[in-house]
């Protein structure tokens, strides 16, 4: 079918929109509610309004180009004098119940609605009703999240995303008109709701309605402080994500720049937070093989992801003695940073401050947990979210896309292997930890060490493992989105799970899509792929590829944890759940009477 946009014949498929039409050949409309790659067009902001005359006449007309369907023969202006007035006036009235205190907003030089403002050419911002927005929510109540309700424009991509990606359904609509605002199921503070601190929401936020919370100050504290000794760790999404942040291409390893910024900063160490990926290996490997050959519960689930662990205990605390007790990669880190590192340095702990930089708002959740606190004291002491750690970088003056590249000096814990730096895609735990399970069984070394079942984009993948020794083979699952981790938990909970171990991480993608990595503007996960390469050609690239060969891991045991599920390593590096499930005031036909409603 043949219609035009601005006097230019375009060819278009039936059910297209106008604006997916545009995209195609080049004629950029403003959006803000628009988000394409979640198939979220409610055509709320007004902003891509178009003029279109129909075949038979009619019009002209202004519409929405979100969600207007082209149409054999229709003739689109974008940009005629009266369609960018109204556009203007559109902004002004989004403007106008708006906290327009943007120096001091967490989005200040990255906010779609800035961007549009400056789009439709508004020059001055004739609108202005504070006490609209003053009335609205400003809850801190979590640890890892903000929401701002006075910068909310109701577009309701947060909504769509908890909702219809993760499941999770803690975000609702209410009242209407003026008063409309996005609010947390139940009425309750988002550190009490069904929140998992997963932070898909603010990845899609437009503004600063949702944010992470902001530590940052706390860190340039300990770093500017001489009595402490910081001891930063960086997880492995962090090194092919960030550059994004700094104009760089997607995927672009920046690890080594990394180090070399942590040490402009005055960090004291830098190590990686692969280190005790390798290390959890071991330890949820040992686990694995313990449960199946003593006839332990399972399948065992993987521990790593704390927003599936926050899920878990919220939503389904039955499986919780199905989930492995090895702590995550960075509590392992903290564990052993004051312990091992320390009695290994000659630090006194007690000086030290573990910094951790991570692709996931809920780490910060996790670091709080009492689980992990040592005689009173935490063992990550704060976590700072990809974006933030970006924010520092700026504030000190430190551009990254301008450093050479550093490595580790140290002979502790300053090496890793490619199955660590797997752990940041969907399905990377899975790989690593069949790679060393198959070597602890058969005594030789997985053929083929790329398992590409456990590899790709399906919600959920399934695959097994011959060990060829007699035993029958070790079957597996891997899903990530919280929407999958519920059909895995309601399989095994209804004994229909075939499976001996099953990776779940919250986030979609895993953690190089995690809540707390660089935003895309106008997309959810514009670099899921270049990141997913870049972790895979990080595996190929190191020289050991198993956690088990780790050199530095082997160490870690002889000289101090003495062997893998030893009495010592419990104490240092496995953990315990607890039921947090509430009672829930609404049922499911009330939630779909809800969105019928809407």
């Amino acid at each position: 079918m043949i219609g035009t946009i601005n006097g230019k014949p375009v060819e278009f498929s039936e059910n297209e929109t106008i604006l997916q039409v545009a995209k195609r050949n080049g004629h950029f409309i403003p959006t803000l509610c628009e988000m394409a790659d979640l198939d979220h067009t409610p055509g709320t902001c007004r902003v891509c309004l178009v003029e279109i005359q129909r075949r038979n006449g009619s019009g002209p007309q202004v519409v929405t180009s979100c969600n207007t369907p082209m149409e054999e023969g229709m003739a689109v202006l974008t940009r005629t004098p009266a369609l960018r007035e109204q556009q203007r006036l559109q902004v002004e009235l989004l403007l106008a119940d708006h906290n327009q205190d943007c120096a001091v907003c967490i989005r200040h030089g990255n906010c779609e609605l800035q961007d549009v403002a400056q789009f439709v050419g508004l020059q001055q911002s004739r609108y202005h009703y504070p006490h609209f927005y003053e009335q609205r929510t400003r809850d801190d109540s979590s640890a890892a999240i903000v929401r701002d309700m006075s910068k909310c424009i109701r577009c309701l991509r947060c909504v769509k995303v908890c909702r219809e990606i993760q499941g999770t359904d803690a975000l609702v609509i209410t009242e209407k008109g003026l008063a409309t605002e996005i609010s947390i199921r139940d009425s309750l503070p988002l550190g009490s709701s069904d929140c998992v601190a997963c932070g898909q929401c603010i990845l899609v936020c437009p503004v600063g309605a949702l944010a992470e919370r902001d530590d940052t100050e706390t860190v340039i504290d300990y770093l500017y402080d001489p009595r402490i000794v910081t001891v930063f760790q960086f997880a492995p999404a962090i090194r092919v994500a960030l550059g994004e942040a700094f104009r760089m291409p997607p995927g672009e390893n920046v690890e080594g720049q990394i180090v070399t910024a942590l040490k402009h900063l005055g960090a004291d160490v830098v190590l990686d937070t692969n280190f005790t990926a390798d290390l959890v290996i071991m330890e949820e490997g040992t686990e694995l093989l313990h449960r199946i050959e003593k006839g332990g519960t399972l399948p065992m689930f993987t521990s790593c992801c704390p927003g599936w662990i926050n899920f878990a205990e919220k939503n389904f605390p039955e499986i919780l003695p199905h989930i492995s007790t090895t702590r995550s990669p960075q509590q392992c880190f903290g564990s052993m940073a004051k312990t091992y590192l320390a009695e290994g340095m000659g630090i006194d702990p007690k000086t030290m401050r573990v910094i951790s930089i991570m692709p996931c708002t809920a780490k910060k959740e996790e670091a709080k947990r009492p689980e992990f606190l040592s005689k009173g004291t935490p063992d990550v002491d704060v976590v700072l979210t990809t974006r933030e750690f970006a924010r520092l970088l700026e504030r000190e003056g430190v551009d990254l896309s301008v450093l050479e590249s550093s490595a580790y000096d140290n002979p502790w814990m300053g090496d890793y292997t490619g199955a660590a730096a797997i752990f940041g895609t969907t399905g990377g735990v899975m790989e690593a930890a069949l790679r060393t399970v198959h070597k602890v069984v058969t005594g030789d070394e997985l053929e083929g060490i790329e398992f590409q079942p456990v590899r790709g984009n399906e919600k959920v993948r399934e695959a097994e493992v011959d060990l060829k020794n007699g035993t029958p083979p070790v079957k597996v699952a891997v899903a990530h989105s919280l929407k999958a981790a519920r059909q895995m938990a309601e399989m095994v909970l209804a004994g229909e799970a075939p499976y001996h171990f099953i990776e779940i991480m919250a986030c979609p993608g895993g953690c190089m899509g995690g809540g707390g990595q660089p935003r895309s503007k106008k997309a959810y996960q514009a670099s899921w792929q270049e990141r997913q390469n870049a972790l895979y050609a990080i595996d190929r690239q190191r020289a050991v590829r198993q956690s088990h060969n780790n050199p530095l891991i082997e160490k870690i045991y002889d000289d101090f944890l003495e062997k893998p599920n030893s009495h010592k390593a419990h104490d240092l590096l496995h953990t315990t759940y607890r039921k947090r499930k509430r009672t829930i005031k609404h049922t499911m036909k009330e939630i779909w009477q809800e969105i019928e409603a809407r």
